[in-house]
């Protein structure tokens, strides 16, 4: 069959003229020679080309722009960094700089509202927050700082995303990258947070139903994710699904319907869980599940 359809092409192409042309592939031969000298020539061109857009790379990776180098600092957002650029608060080696993209070089000096900065090398840790520890300073001193935990982690200056009371536990992130901490602090999140309350009495199956079908707050309106009781455990355990980050929520969709939260631990963090993480234990988050975080 395939030497048939050969012959059908052949014989489509040039119908009559086998013997004519029997001499004619000759002339074909330096055409189909001179597309490697064309290939040859513009691979021979390229390379320039590449070897000029591989060599600045050293160069990228050390300088960074300057509203990421005073993020790194700890001291503010980016998006901030760059009103104070604007206003005239920034200075490298002495000069004033409102350039917006400004980039610093190595070894430049750079001076934010009067103070010289020193960039931190970014760190992020999980902890699995025991009870009795906040994340306030502001509430019983009989309740220790929840910094305590993750004091010998490091030396850079950490801080909790979102806050947790004395009597919430699980899952807490801690980072030095105010990028990341602005982010999480958003009304509007796309990642799923997994909480796991318990209640003073079992939750009414109309209330479940109800507080599935959303919840107004404070005059603005909930999202509920999941709800769900959890398997073989007492109605008074529920399963809690939401996109916010903000415990006090979650106490108080329950309160809304004249329950008492006895305990609330959060299980889930944005794809993060406590496989492997015991209560009051803390981790380093591998490079992937920064990458994932970033990129939520």
């Amino acid at each position: 069959m395939e030497n048939k359809g050969g012959n059908n092409k052949r014989g489509g192409s040039r119908p009559n003229s086998s013997r004519s042309n029997s001499n004619k592939p000759k002339p074909a031969l330096p055409k189909r020679s001179q597309k490697p000298k064309k290939k040859t020539e513009s691979e021979a061109s390229k390379k320039p080309a590449k070897t000029f857009q591989n060599s600045p790379k050293p160069l990228k990776s050390d300088d960074i722009r300057l509203n990421k180098y005073i993020s790194n600092s700890g001291v503010c957002s980016r998006r901030d960094a760059d009103i104070y650029i604007q206003s005239g608060n920034v200075k490298v080696n002495g000069e004033v700089v409102t350039e917006m993209g400004y980039k610093v070089k190595p070894g430049d000096v750079v001076n934010f509202d009067g103070a010289v900065l020193t960039p931190e090398r970014k760190e992020y840790i999980l902890l699995n927050k025991p009870k009795n520890f906040t994340t306030s300073n502001e509430e019983d001193a009989n309740f220790r700082n929840v910094l305590e935990l993750v004091r010998s982690a490091t030396t850079a200056k950490i801080q909790p995303i979102g806050r947790m009371d004395k009597n919430t536990t699980g899952l807490l992130v801690f980072t030095n990258d105010t990028d990341m901490i602005r982010k999480f602090s958003l009304p509007n999140q796309k990642s799923f947070k997994i909480y796991q309350v318990t209640l003073d009495k079992n939750l009414k199956f109309e209330d479940l139903e109800k507080i599935a079908g959303g919840v107004t707050l404070d005059g603005h309106r909930l999202f509920i994710d999941e709800i769900s009781y959890i398997d073989n455990e007492p109605k008074t355990e529920i399963g809690l699904k939401l996109r916010t980050a903000n415990v006090k929520v979650v106490r108080s969709i329950f309160e809304s319907f004249h329950y008492n939260v006895l305990k609330i631990d959060r299980v889930s963090f944005a794809g993060l869980t406590k496989k492997n993480l015991p209560r009051g234990n803390w981790r380093f988050l591998t490079e992937q599940e920064i990458i994932n975080l970033k990129n939520i």
